[in-house]
Parts: C-alpha cells; structure tokens; sequence
C-alpha cells in the first residue's frame, strides 16, 4: 500500500500533508510542459493505449498536467478515477469500468470519453505522498494487464516524479540566476585549482571583462601582482585541509581591473565541498564611492538602512577620530516629540515614511561638515567638528529646531513634531566618544523630564551617578518587584487563511505616572546594566505563564516567541532557565520560541552556542530576528541551530515597489526553504505587500495588517476566534 496509508477525510493529517508536498513542488495549476506531455505519449506508445494523461490530485479538483489522445478539462474530484489510485498505493487496474460498481455511473465511462480500461499508477514523493496519478485508458475493456506492465507503469510514475524535482530544481536555479543577474553585487565561484567557474553580469561590470575572458581563467586575474603570494599560499592551506579565518567575514582588498587600474573591494568569502571537491565564491562590492552617502546603500556596518544615514557604530567611529586627534567637537542627540504617535495610530510605512522626512530635512539646515546620523528609533545624533563656545553650538542646533516648526507632508498626511535635544561639548564635558556621548544623553534626559521640545547643554551637575541612566534603572528594578512589567502580544499569521500561528510576546512598561512605556523608552537601560538577566527571565517565565494560561481555557496551543537579551544568551543557564519555564507551565518545548538578533548570534561564545543547539534539538524555536540588517553573512544561517528566519520590515515595506527589495526577499525566502527552515516576514501593512509575499512563497507574516501588539485578555478574543474557526480581520 506504499508508506501513505487512507486518510478518514479530506481535512486529516495525511491529506493536509499530501496537499503540502504538491504545493512544494510548485507546479499545481501550471500550463502542459513539453516532459511531461513526452511522458504521456510514450506511456501511450508503451501500452499501445489509444489515451495517457498525467494528473494532480488537489483539495477539490483534479488536474491534467499532461493527456495524450483525449481533450479534457479539470475536473471535480468527486469523480475522479485517480483519486482512487492514490488511495489504493499501487497500480490501479480496472479491466472494465462498466462491469465495476464503483465506476459504472461515473460521467467518463457513460460519457464522452467513455472510459472502459484504465491503468494509473500513483505519483508519489520522496516523503511519501501520493500528489496524483500517471494512467493509460482505452474505451475497450482489457484482461491482460499483468504483473511486467503495471511495473513498467510504475517506472513511467517514477520518471514524472523525477522530472517534477528536476523542474523544482531548475526553478530554484532560475531564481538564484535571475537574483544573480539583477544585484549589484558581484558574484564568483572558483574551482579548486582556481580557476574561475562562474561570474555575474555586475563582475563583468566591475573589472571590465566580458564573460569569454574571465571563464577559465585564474583568478589571479583579479589580485594584484603584489598579493599573490599570499593568496596563493592561502589557497593551497584551504585545498590541503586548513582553515582561513576569512570565510564568512566581509573584509577590504585591492582588487585589479582589465585595464590595470586598481579599485577598493568589499569582499566575502565561502567554503564548499561537492563530488569535484573544493569550491569557492565570492561576493564583491566596489566601495569605491562608499563616502557618497546619498549615491547607494552603504556597508550595512556603517549606514543606517531605513533613512540612508550615517548609524550610530559609523557616527562613534568619526566622533572617536576626532577625539583622538585633540580635536574639539559638539554632539547633540535629539529625539521626536509625538512620533511615537504616528507609529501607533498610522502604522510603521508610515513611521519610516515620516523618520526618512526628518532624515532629509536635518541635514538641509546644517553645514555640509556636519555629520547627522539616525541612533535607532526616532533617535538621532549630530557631530559639528571644531571648537566653538557654547553660545555658538547652541544657535548652530537652534536651526534644528527652527527646521521643525514647518510640518511635514507625508504620502497625504500632515505631521506637527517637535524635537528634543541634549548637547555636549568636547573636551570640556568629554575627552572620548563613550564620554560625550553620555553627556549629550544626560542633557537629552533632563531636556524630557522639562517637557521636550527644547534643547539644553549639559552641565557637570547632570553626570550625577544617580541621575538619567541610574534613575531609570533603579526606577526598573522597582517595577520589576512592583509587577509593573507586562507582556503584549502580536498574532503571527498564516499568509493563506489569516490563522493565528503563533504570537510574539513584547515587553512595555506600564508606569505609575507616565502610563504605557514602549521598549524604546527603557531597553537600552536594561540592556546596559545588571537587569538584563532578571528582565529577561520574567519575561521567558511569564510568556510561558501565559501560554499555559490560554490552554487551561480551551484557546489553541499556539507557540509563543520572546527575544533574548545578549546577556541571557551569555548567562551559561540559558537551558535551565528554558527547562524550568516549561516545566513549571507544563508545556512542550515546541510552544515556546528564542528570538535572537544577528548581533548576539555573531557573538563567539562556543558555550552559548552548545546550549542554543541543545535547546533547539529538544524542540525549542530559534530564530533569527531582523534577518539582513546586521552583519550576519550566509554561513551564520549553516552555523547556528536555527529553525525560523524572520524576514526584517526594511525589506517588506517596499517590495512592491523596488525591485531589489523583492528579488533579496524572494532569494531570502528560497534560501530559507532550501534549509529547511520557517520563514516570517514582519512589518507586513498592506494588502499588496502580502499577495507578492504569497505569490513567492512565504507561508507566515506578522504586523500591522494582522493587528498590533494586544495585552493577554484581547490576544485570547483573537486566539478564540481562530479556534472556533474564524479567519481574524485584516486591517486595512
């Protein structure tokens, strides 16, 4: 009977698998092909069979992928002669329909075609499932199909499947030849004597080869004269067994062009073996042009990817430069009144919508020395190099706040904001970036406690131990004890139907007299001292507190998702404190899911890395947060134990209209399938955004258009919804 035994109906396990496997192999619904239709004839040829088809059993219909002999549309699947090959496991032979009661009032036997013999045997994948059928028919009765016809029928089903992965295969081929072709970024592959195997258009462009003279060629042809030794001893350690340090980091070279000209290189490096043994690739970036912040997207290390800015590791790196030199400069940190807002009532396309607003316009009313960069959030950072007295850094940033009395009009909506802002100045409130920097944040808080809206120097009185950062850390560990910490939730969907998968828990702050607090208000205090650890763990324990909570109601066992905290990942108790949340709460490992960021992944820490692993094997979620806008290369994806890639919202908000948005997202989502793993797409807003994800295969989402972030009591109405069978309400 095959390894897929009868389904009770067409909503069982095995049924919603088999459904699954056809649609991984992406050829549902798609038009006749020229091998499948080779197919049909041949089994036509074979069996001296006046008809051969090739069918796809879906939910409710079955489908002619191929048919020889016979012009048929679709059909129900109601009667569907396949639909009881697929049942049966085996070749399906019946000698004459009219004389079998299960078939003697089928449509295609009293009808045109007026079946009488049919001979299927089932499709069936690597896992199992029987997708649909591979049949011969006649209008005659037959008796004389025996036991080396139907084998060779088999054989016949065996090549259709085998040309299905082989279309699979291409298509993700195509995919990743298509991404290739489209990216700025140049791509190699060498073979192990170094020999160039494969470039793209974008390396062509770059060192001025045509594809003729580049395949086959060393890739000396690229390193100037001067490094080659050293590349090639580096080549030869790899080939002999060794290791490089290199792979998997992004480091800055020389490279040549064909004319001999030199030009500065971003490049990354890859390891692979395959049955001709080592391989290597490269990707490359000329960043020749790389301080033309407005030309293109700079390395993601120093540019901050939403508003094209300088990010905060690119403004303390100049800022330190200057420092260090004994050069005078003035910093000012500066945050927006009511952007919070905005985000809250109009959703995030519009938040980043209004940050890229204020990104453009800080810098139009500063000096063209002056750098401006975006910190995170609504928070930027500005740096005048040079000595000025206070009175002059002073009416320098007035103009800022000047800028912000004009409103900004964004896609239709009208925006009054304000700003705040501390400044500090060096050396006189700081002699390093750390110092200055701190400063600045003491002005900017004693600036909001005032009310905003306002600018202040610092002043030696602020550096108070107990003041600005002290404060909110001490005013957190009371909330802690206090139990003023509480957890919202927001829905992870299915892209098909709008059910609830899963939810991501997220931490606010309900404070006594400032009410509602959002991350962005109190993280970094946390993340900066001791009550990273005692945070981080409420928050796991009460996630799982309120997992166990929606069970014991009867609500469906969804997963539910926290984010770790670097120092957490670093603790050395990670899988205790894991094991003892679930055990406490009765839960299994599979509803509970790790999110962690690029950054604390990339940290080298083997022991975390182990207790990671072992969560993972026990059936613990891992996943990626923000996936591609850190420093985390292609080999982190091979390296830590992850189970779920989390698309980032850059990359989502503005897909539909830029076409390197869509083809990183597409190549994202192939690569996330091909290991295996689930893939969530944040920051989804509108409907156009979530029919291009479901037309590249992306099966689960979560934003605004699903519902924001909801305390436990509405997350349950939501969950109780879903339960009884009802798709949520998408907002609009």
């Amino acid at each position: 009977m095959g390894t897929e035994t009868a389904d009770a109906g067409t909503n069982g396990p095995i049924e919603r698998g088999r459904l699954e496997a056809l649609s991984n192999l992406w050829i549902a619904g798609t038009a006749p092909e020229p091998r499948f239709d080779t197919i049909a004839h041949l089994a036509a040829q074979l069996f001296d069979a006046p008809m051969a088809f090739i069918t796809l059993v879906e939910k409710d219909m079955q489908r002619f992928k191929a048919a020889h002999g016979i012009n048929i549309a679709d059909i129900p699947r109601s009667i569907s002669i396949c639909t009881h090959t697929i049942e049966s496991g085996q070749v399906l032979v019946i000698d004459d329909m009219q004389a079998d009661p299960r078939f003697a009032g089928n449509p295609l036997v009293t009808a045109t075609p007026f079946l009488r013999f049919y001979a299927g045997a089932p499709l069936t994948t690597a896992e199992g499932f029987r997708i649909g059928a591979l049949c011969i028919a006649d209008t005659v009765p037959r008796h004389d199909f025996g036991d080396q016809q139907k084998t060779t029928l088999e054989l016949l089903g065996a090549l259709v499947m085998e040309q299905m992965r082989l279309r699979r295969t291409e298509i993700i081929r195509s995919t990743v030849m298509n991404f290739s072709g489209a990216t700025e970024l140049a791509f190699f592959a060498i073979d192990a004597a170094g020999r160039i195997e494969f470039v793209n258009r974008a390396a062509l462009n770059l060192f001025g080869y045509r594809q003729e003279e580049m395949i086959g060629q060393l890739i000396d042809i690229i390193i100037p004269d001067r490094f080659r030794g050293a590349h090639h001893a580096g080549l030869a350690r790899v080939l002999a067994g060794g290791t490089t340090k290199l792979i998997g980091k992004t480091v800055e070279v020389v490279a040549r062009k064909r004319d001999q000209t030199e030009v500065p290189i971003e490049i990354s490096l890859s390891l692979w073996n395959d049955e001709r043994g080592v391989g290597m690739g490269a990707v490359i970036r000329d960043i020749t042009d790389r301080r033309e912040r407005d030309a293109r997207l700079l390395r993601m290390a120093n540019q901050d990817t939403l508003t094209g800015l300088s990010n905060r590791h690119r403004f303390e790196n100049l800022l330190q430069e200057v420092l260090s030199e004994n050069r005078a400069a003035t910093v000012a940190l500066l945050d927006l009144d009511g952007f919070k807002d905005v985000n809250d009532s109009l959703g995030h396309v519009v938040g980043d919508a209004l940050l890229q607003a204020v990104a453009v316009r800080l810098p139009s009313v500063l000096a063209a020395d002056v750098t401006v960069a975006r910190f995170g959030g609504d928070e930027f950072a500005i740096l005048l190099p040079g000595d000025r007295p206070a009175d002059e850094a002073m009416g320098t940033i007035d103009a800022v706040l000047t800028a912000f009395e004009a409103p900004f009009d964004v896609g239709g909506n009208v925006f009054q904001l304000a700003a705040t802002i501390g400044i500090a100045l060096a050396p006189h409130h700081g002699t390093d970036a750390e110092e200055l920097l701190a400063s600045a944040d003491f002005a900017l808080y004693r600036a909001k406690q005032d009310g905003g809206g306002t600018m202040l120097m610092f002043k030696p009185e602020m550096r108070s131990d107990s003041l600005a950062r002290r404060a909110t850390q001490d005013e957190l560990l009371r909330a802690l004890k206090n139990n003023e910490l509480v957890l919202y939730y927001q829905p992870q969907v299915s892209l098909a139907d709008g059910h609830i998968l899963g939810v991501e828990a997220l931490i606010r702050w309900q404070h006594p007299q400032h009410g509602l607090l959002y991350p962005a208000n109190f993280l970094p205090a946390v993340e900066s001292s001791s009550l990273a650890l005692p945070v981080g763990w409420w928050v796991l324990r009460e996630a799982c507190r309120q997992a166990a909570a929606w069970r014991a109601i009867g609500l469906p066992p969804i997963k539910v998702s926290v984010n770790l905290f670097a120092a957490q990942y670093r603790a050395g108790t990670l899988v205790q404190h894991v094991i003892s949340a679930l055990a406490e709460h009765n839960l299994p490992p599979s509803a509970l899911g790790l999110e962690v960021t690029e950054t604390i992944a990339l940290l080298n820490d083997d022991n975390a890395f182990a207790a990671v692993h072992h969560l993972r094997d026990l059936g613990v979620g891992i996943a990626f947060d923000d996936f591609g806008t850190g420093f985390a290369s292609l080999s982190s994806l091979q390296r830590f134990p992850l189970t779920t890639l989390k698309i980032d919202r850059s990359f989502i908000s503005e897909m539909t209209e830029n076409p390197h948005d869509a083809a990183i997202t597409r190549a994202m989502l192939t690569m996330s399938n091909e290991l295996g793993l689930e893939t969530i797409a944040e920051g989804i807003e509108t409907e156009e955004q979530e029919l291009s994800l479901r037309r590249l295969g992306c099966k689960a989402g979560q934003g605004y258009r699903y519902g924001k972030a909801l305390p436990p009591e509405q997350t349950a109405v939501l969950l109780a919804r879903g339960f009884a069978g009802q798709i949520p309400i998408r907002m609009h």
